[in-house]
């Protein structure tokens, strides 16, 4: 029943799973014998005691797609817990708060429609000057693209992306070969 979300949050949010990244992001898009969002929470629900959420970040009215974040709680807040990254949060409109209360403005500003809210890089555990570099350059003039664009140090970021990369690798490989999702998210 839920083997197609399940293998999108191994695909896609490996490096989460495993604790090298804070945060990932995919879209889910529904499928006509189960709804996107109720999947998102039975998962959400199971993955908590493993220190890991799933959030629905957006749901199309329409055809019900969802882009969905998967976030370790621990590492979103020790994120936001640093005042440059809250400094320009502020200048983005935020109000600071608690990881739940940060999410659900992201998700209004995703939901809002107008421009993409580039600032979720920082959700994602993005350093802030690629974030602002991205915005400053409109995607423009970076110096490596992997998992997002960089503008600072091209060789300290592609060490992170092979990282992630082989992260995504073995735990894909784990899941063919029959590990579950939870004995991946357990380590």
């Amino acid at each position: 029943m839920y083997r197609c979300f399940e293998s999108l949050l191994v695909e896609q949010c490996a490096p989460t799973l495993a604790g090298i990244k804070p945060a990932s992001l995919f879209r889910c898009g529904a499928d006509s014998d189960q709804h996107t969002r109720q999947t998102a929470e039975h998962w959400d629900h199971v993955l908590t005691p493993f220190g890991i959420r799933v959030y629905v970040l957006k749901e199309c009215p329409c055809t019900g797609d969802c882009m969905i974040y998967v976030y370790r709680p621990d590492l979103v807040a020790e994120l936001l817990s640093n005042e440059s990254l809250i400094g320009f949060l502020k200048i983005c409109g935020y109000r600071t708060g608690p990881v739940p209360h940060m999410l659900d403005q992201l998700s209004f500003r995703f939901c809002q429609g107008g421009e993409y809210p580039h600032e979720i890089g920082l959700f994602l555990g993005y350093p802030l000057s690629d974030v602002k570099g991205f915005i400053e350059n409109k995607g423009w003039n970076y110096t490596c693209c992997g998992y997002w664009k960089v503008y600072g140090d091209p060789e300290k970021a592609q060490s992170y992306f092979d990282l992630c990369r082989q992260c995504t690798s073995r735990y894909c490989a784990l899941y063919a070969s029959g590990r579950t999702l939870l004995e991946l998210a357990a380590g």
